[in-house]
């Protein structure tokens, strides 16, 4: 895949991947991860879409954003990315990061979201996740997040998942330490932002998690889909956070679903 670079607006440059022809997919991927990341699902869905996957603000050669950015500024980054690429209306997809950013273009602005894929997306935190969450972002801020931390979470032990871990542990040790730490702040103090906006997203959406992914819940998914009109729930047993990663073809099957339909029962 051959990375192309996106002018804004605001004069920022975007590094992104651009692929195939036909209606506009726009992939957003999370903290310290890279357009690489959706590999499997951009080989896949670009058969029969445009499928464009950013890098962050910050991430593997995209300009930043502000180091006091939260949320929305990222929402708006989002916003002028879309605008930036002329398609019209495009469908939205994000993981973890990228999803509570999808979830606000949804919000703010459903006239750029004709689809909306939240995937292993946060939805109110427990006091204690929202601690530890915050405990980590300020020791990324100070230069002091280990990697070791997320991988355990993110991979199984066995075998299988080694080269995949070995993978995103190289994307998060290339990270920008000023990127990583203002997109992980806008995380961490996130999740709540457009929480009570769920019932305004009126587009074909897609809610889906792995069944052990602890930050990003299955009872989150639910949740989340449970607010909107057109939402569907999917639960992946056996899978966590990196799921698009570890279970690619059941995600990639999901998202074509997603894709193609106009409406889902509530």
């Amino acid at each position: 895949m051959t990375l192309k670079t996106l002018q804004l607006s605001d004069g920022r440059k975007v590094v992104l991947r651009d692929e195939g022809a036909g209606p506009g997919v726009l992939l957003i991927h999370g903290v310290g991860m890279c357009a690489d990341a959706w590999g499997p699902q951009m080989a896949d869905l670009a058969r029969d879409f445009r499928v464009i996957a950013v890098n962050m603000p910050g991430h593997a050669g995209s300009d930043l954003l502000a180091p006091s950015a939260r949320l929305p500024d990222f929402v708006r980054w989002g916003a002028m990315v879309i605008e930036a690429l002329g398609l019209g209306p495009v469908s939205v997809a994000g993981h973890s990061m990228g999803a509570l950013i999808a979830v606000g273009l949804a919000v703010e602005r459903p006239d750029l979201v004709a689809r909306l894929a939240v995937l292993n997306g946060v939805h109110r935190r427990t006091v204690e996740a929202r601690a530890a969450v915050e405990a980590r972002a300020s020791e990324i801020a100070n230069g002091k997040g280990d990697i070791i931390q997320p991988l355990s979470r993110w991979f199984e032990a066995d075998a299988a998942q080694q080269a995949l871990r070995a993978q995103v542990a190289q994307w998060l040790g290339n990270m920008d330490q000023a990127g990583y730490a203002a997109a992980y702040r806008a995380f961490a103090e996130g999740d709540d932002v457009y929480a009570d906006e769920w019932g305004k997203i009126s587009c074909p959406t897609l809610v889906l998690t792995g069944d052990g992914d602890l930050n990003s819940t299955a009872e989150m998914t639910r949740t989340m889909a449970s607010a909107a009109p057109k939402a569907k729930a999917v639960v992946i047993q056996g899978h966590r956070h990196m799921v698009n990663l570890t279970a690619p073809k059941r995600v990639t099957q999901a998202l074509k679903e997603w894709l193609d339909f106009k409406e889902v029962s509530a």
